[in-house]
């Protein structure tokens, strides 16, 4: 009898950085990632008030060239990529065609003929797969760089003077959704305002093998900022405290983004067909059958995911995520509930520990920087 293998874990180029900064390391997504430095509240809060330095090279950059670029992606994803001017980006996703949700993901115009496409770590391999398979009746290729791709995040307050001395890139010009191609620390690399903290900051890709000098430079920079490097638990509690949906918590194959409160994403003016077009369009008529909401617990406890949520006797739903936000110094969820709880205002009860213990629905986001 053969055993079956474990699928392999990949390390990034920073795998022993991370450890030279004593991080405690755990796999997720496949790959072997910081989930701390040192204290997750600080790390957050770092963020929140100055700056923070993230490794995110386990995500999936996917290259998509040729003529039929722009056509093959909106056939092949809810957006409208050929809409995208040079330069800019939009937050999409990747459906199947009963409308559930591969993949939430950013898609980047970089020429009229080259787009890229980044995926969560998890559902990279199956989203190059899926792309690959939609894109063979068009004039288009696909390019998966993910394993020779790095790329770190710089998000906070203080993100732009932390960059802005290192890089060649005019930061004024690049606005929220936009990306740029130059050097930063001398390295080649593409410069994005975009992340996943509900704060201003920048996404730098580069080659992997230069990874870790551009590490060592930023972090140093940051550091200069009074900033932290930043691992998973604190951008977990910044991206629920943003509003910003996880993929395996708020979506997943058996989600559609109208239920996710995402339907804006989906683009169904487009003239062409796309991947799930006509389930999407049912839900767009008849309703989603429950909806994404934040709740503000109100009694004792933390609203972990997968507790169930009571309006009187009945389930009416499951939370998602949640925690204690730092932030707003009280416990915060995301939940779905049935659409006629789904109300701003409406009070519901969580389930904790066998325990009912009440919370309010609220509009998202929890958080919302000021400018």
């Amino acid at each position: 009898m053969t055993e079956a293998l474990e699928p392999a874990v990949h390390e990034t180029p920073l795998t022993e950085a991370h450890r030279a900064l004593g991080a405690r390391l755990i796999e997720f997504g496949g790959w072997l990632m910081p989930v701390q430095y040192g204290s997750i509240i600080e790390e957050h809060r770092a963020v929140r008030e100055r700056v923070g330095l993230f490794d995110l090279s386990h995500m999936g950059e996917l290259y998509i060239e040729g003529p039929d670029a722009g056509a093959a992606l909106a056939a092949a994803l809810v957006t409208d990529p050929p809409s995208l001017a040079i330069g800019r980006a939009h937050y999409s996703m990747i459906c199947t065609p009963s409308g559930g949700i591969i993949d939430d993901l950013i898609v980047y115009r970089l020429a009229e003929a080259r787009f890229l496409v980044v995926a969560n770590a998890g559902n990279a391999a199956v989203v190059s797969d899926a792309l690959a398979e939609r894109l063979v009746s068009f004039k288009a290729v696909l390019d998966d760089r993910a394993l020779a791709t790095g790329l770190l995040a710089i998000q906070g307050p203080r993100s732009v003077d932390v960059l802005r001395a290192l890089t060649d890139v005019d930061l004024d010009a690049v606005g929220y959704y936009a990306i740029a191609e130059g050097n930063v620390a001398g390295i080649p690399a593409l410069v994005a305002r975009t992340g996943y903290t509900g704060e201003d900051g920048f996404e730098v890709f580069v080659e992997t093998g230069l990874t870790g000098k551009l590490w060592d430079v930023l972090l140093g920079a940051v550091q200069a900022q009074d900033g932290l490097p930043v691992g998973l638990g604190a951008r977990d509690t910044l991206r629920l405290e943003a509003g910003m949906p996880l993929y395996g918590n708020e979506l997943d194959r058996e989600t559609n983004p109208f239920e996710a409160g995402l339907g804006r994403v989906v683009k169904l003016q487009k003239a062409d067909d796309f991947v799930g077009r006509v389930a999407l369009e049912k839900v767009a008529k008849d309703g989603p059958s429950r909806k994404l909401v934040g709740l503000l617990v109100e009694g004792r406890g933390i609203a972990r995911h997968g507790y169930p949520i009571l309006s009187g006797e009945r389930r009416t739903g499951v939370v998602t995520s949640g925690t204690q936000s730092p932030t707003l110094g009280k416990p915060i969820a995301m939940a779905y509930v049935a659409p006629g709880d789904a109300e701003t205002g409406t009070v519901v009860d969580v389930e904790i520990r066998d325990a009912r213990v009440p919370a309010r629905v609220v509009a998202l986001p929890f958080y919302r920087r000021k400018d």
